[in-house]
């Protein structure tokens, strides 16, 4: 029976180049110049260190460019409050990844609702869904990508 899954993933090499790039731009702008603003990078958790607040936002609009043009979603992001104390300002962002139970459930009832013959299995972090015909699957896939589900999701390892 044919089958594939739906999963929520980052590339990690792909997050770590757009973050060197990211720190490449920041050392080499104008506007930067003087003031000790850089993106730390900890598996999936990101800290933008800057002088100010204004400096942050800005380092992030680099950041956000940088991963856009890798192809890396920016839905997956989760940005946390701005702290700032004295002449220093970190903001610490979230890579999301994997899909939760939450997000899960709400994909499994979105297809249950769509009346399509095809069965969703939630495992772990991911949801797979098995179906009789290639057809109804890519239209589970279509009926995905049209709603909001709050993550950006991929469709894995189809088996035909």
């Amino acid at each position: 029976m044919p089958s594939f899954d739906i999963v929520s993933e980052v590339d990690k090499h792909e997050l770590s180049n757009a973050v060197d790039q990211a720190n490449r731009e920041v050392g080499n702008r104008f506007d930067f110049k003087g003031s000790n603003s850089k993106i730390v990078q900890h598996d999936l958790d990101l800290r933008i260190e800057s002088d100010s607040k204004f400096r942050v936002d800005q380092v992030r609009g680099i950041l956000y460019e940088k991963l856009s043009k890798r192809g890396i979603d920016i839905g997956c992001l989760e940005q946390g409050d701005t702290e700032e104390a004295l002449k220093s300002a970190r903001q610490t962002i979230t890579v999301r990844q994997g899909v939760d139970k939450e997000q899960s459930k709400k994909i499994n009832k979105l297809i249950k609702d769509s009346r399509l013959k095809v069965q969703a299995v939630i495992q772990g972090e991911q949801v797979r869904v098995t179906g009789k015909k290639r057809d109804e699957l890519q239209s589970v896939m279509a009926l995905l990508r049209e709603n909001e589900t709050g993550l950006p999701l991929q469709f894995t390892n189809f088996r035909d």
